[in-house]
């Protein structure tokens, strides 16, 4: 696990920016952190890191964002408004897990996977999965900390 801290939505911008160019087809983003601790900054980062100029926003509402344009195309996930295991299970979202034809970041990923680092959940792991943890420190602080893709 690695561990730093942001002291800017920017420098959190940044490092999904450092993600984005880094990342290879197929892997999965699962985003654990409290709301306001910079789960969307951080996926703007990713997107800028691609290549994808769209704007990018959470997709609380829709699910599920699509972004092409880019290196790779990006899905977005927003679970929050899923309660239970049922729930997200019958949002149909699983070819985005296994196999994606890009990357796919999920926000709120507690709600969904196994054996994490964050707590709880249901789902067998995606064969490429990096975890991260986003903390508030104080106002302009954050602590995110993730581990590597695992093929």
């Amino acid at each position: 696990m690695t561990t730093v801290q942001t002291h800017s939505p920017e420098e959190t911008l940044a490092l999904g920016e450092q993600w984005g160019r880094e990342a290879q087809q197929g892997l999965v983003i699962a985003l654990c952190g409290d709301l306001g601790a910079g789960k969307t900054q951080l996926v703007k980062g990713l997107a800028r890191g691609l290549g994808i100029t769209a704007r990018v926003h959470s997709p609380t509402f829709a699910l599920l964002n699509e972004y092409r344009g880019g290196r790779l195309p990006l899905f977005h996930i927003d679970l929050y408004r899923l309660d239970t295991p049922a729930q997200v299970a019958a949002a149909g979202l699983d070819e985005f897990l296994f196999g994606p034809c890009g990357i796919t970041v999920v926000e709120w990923a507690e709600r969904w996977f196994t054996d994490l680092s964050c707590p709880t959940h249901h789902a067998p792991r995606p064969p490429q999965l990096m975890t991260a943890r986003l903390e508030v420190i104080s106002d302009s602080v954050r602590q995110i900390t993730h581990d590597h893709p695992r093929a």
